[in-house]
């Protein structure tokens, strides 16, 4: 581990000391533990996509919500499950199966965007947010 010193505003500081004494733990192990949550682990991240997780750290709540209440559109919905059920009844095409695989990454990205943004506000907010989808 290494060591490093850094100057916190009062009030982070009061926030940190007052969840230590919360959790009975060390308010270096409160810390590093926050650090680590908001600083996302992007090393399995789709490359194209690890300097916007890491960037949504620093998004403002109102920010966050709507990449959480996000979705595909309803076109592209549509067609990606169009092809996969076509997929089930024929092999695709070439242009089709492109058009899928890229529909496939683009929902992919849609919910790595969305389960980071949830995570980032239910850091932020200090509590679960599945009962406030």
């Amino acid at each position: 581990m290494t060591a490093i010193t850094i100057d916190l505003p009062e009030r982070t500081l009061k926030q940190a000391q007052w969840a230590a004494a919360a959790l009975k733990r060390p308010l270096e192990d409160v810390l590093t533990d926050m650090l680590t949550a908001v600083l996302p682990t992007i090393d399995d991240a789709p490359a194209d996509m690890q300097i916007e997780l890491t960037y949504m750290t620093w998004l403002d709540n109102q920010t966050l919500w709507d990449i959480a209440r996000g979705s595909m559109s309803t076109a592209a919905q549509k067609q990606l499950q169009k092809l996969s059920h076509l997929q089930d009844q024929r092999p695709l095409t070439a242009t089709e199966q492109q058009k899928l695989d890229k529909l496939r990454r683009e929902y992919g990205h849609v919910t790595l965007r969305k389960a980071r943004a949830y995570a980032l506000l239910s850091l932020r907010g200090g509590k679960p947010l599945l009962s406030q989808v």
